[in-house]
């Protein structure tokens, strides 16, 4: 498909000569999906100072976090050339610079693949062999298993390709100890079970999108009382998840606390979700996005707590 075809009826693509430099260089960095690499950094720096036992090195935080910038940045830019047939069709991504043609396939292409091998050689010469090979690990899951494979074949895309957002915890864990242990593996399945109702509310916000893509997120197959549901399920499982990093990380009591304060917040917020799914027959909103917009202040709560109660507890 060309940048002329993947763009929506209605939006003119600019030229060849009427692209500011200032506008290009934007639209490369939106390639990279900056407001998602946010969320992936907030679960990857926390994690570095669980891995200390208290302050990592700050030198070492800096260099994570731009590799991880890089690397995440790969798999959305090569995410976004790879779906710039779907992005056309959907609102919410009918501006994104290849459908608009402020960058060509081919730029995109060449842009994520110089992304992906930088962020390899930079974890690789500045960090570790290991992390090198779990940010390589995660820019293949995103692109191949993800976007090529889950997401037009399943409504359980998001469930399984959420794994590729689950890497970052382990990144940030060996990047300090150039190892593994059970405390990231128990963040990487809090962002497991997390992943689903984070994404299905919005996914029910933008369902006539999906539709009309042809992506079969679980919103646009089942009722919004199943998907509700399904949300109050893996949301029970989170909560009881995130308990677990007491004992495997041995932290003190305010990971915990927080742990338990945040958990009830959410779940009270998943059941109101639930019981308004039950009463939109009768008229009542939805209010989806309530569910949304807290599951990212959850997150960067509780990575809060697990950055600060080894700096407290040690």
């Amino acid at each position: 498909m060309t940048a002329v075809e993947s763009r929506p009826a209605g939006l003119a693509g600019p030229t060849r000569g009427s692209r500011p430099p200032a506008a290009r260089v934007l639209a490369f960095v939106a390639l990279t999906k900056p407001r998602i690499i946010e969320l992936l950094l907030i679960s990857t720096i926390p994690v570095m100072f669980l891995a200390a036992k208290g302050m990592p090195d700050l030198t070492l935080v800096l260099v994570v976090c731009f590799g991880g910038y890089l690397s995440a940045g790969s798999a959305n830019a090569f995410n976004m050339y790879l779906d710039r047939d779907i992005d056309r069709l959907m609102h919410r991504t009918e501006r994104r610079p290849l459908v608009t043609g402020m960058v060509s396939p081919k730029e995109c292409l060449a842009f994520a693949g110089a992304l992906g091998v930088i962020s390899t050689v930079w974890f690789w010469v500045l960090v570790n062999p290991l992390s090198a090979a779990l940010s390589v690990l995660a820019i293949f899951y995103y692109v191949v298993v993800y976007t090529m494979l889950l997401k037009r074949r399943t409504p359980q895309n998001i469930v399984w390709g959420g794994i590729a957002g689950c890497m970052q915890v382990l990144i940030g864990w060996t990047a300090v100890t150039n190892s593994l242990a059970w405390a990231p593996f128990v963040l990487f399945m809090v962002i497991f079970f997390w992943t689903p109702p984070h994404y299905w509310p919005l996914s029910m916000k933008c369902k006539d999108d999906y539709a009309n893509a042809g992506v079969p997120m679980l919103p646009v197959v089942a009722s919004n009382k199943v998907v509700a549901k399904q949300i109050v399920i893996y949301s029970w499982v989170m909560v009881a998840t995130s308990l677990l990093l007491w004992p495997a990380a041995d932290t003190g009591w305010l990971y915990p606390a927080a742990a338990v304060v945040l958990g009830a917040a959410w779940l009270y917020e998943a059941h109101g979700l639930q019981s308004r799914a039950k009463a939109e027959a009768t008229g009542g909103k939805l209010k989806e996005m309530r569910l949304f917009h807290w599951s990212i202040t959850y997150l960067t709560l509780l990575f809060v707590a697990v950055a600060v109660d080894p700096v407290i507890f040690g």
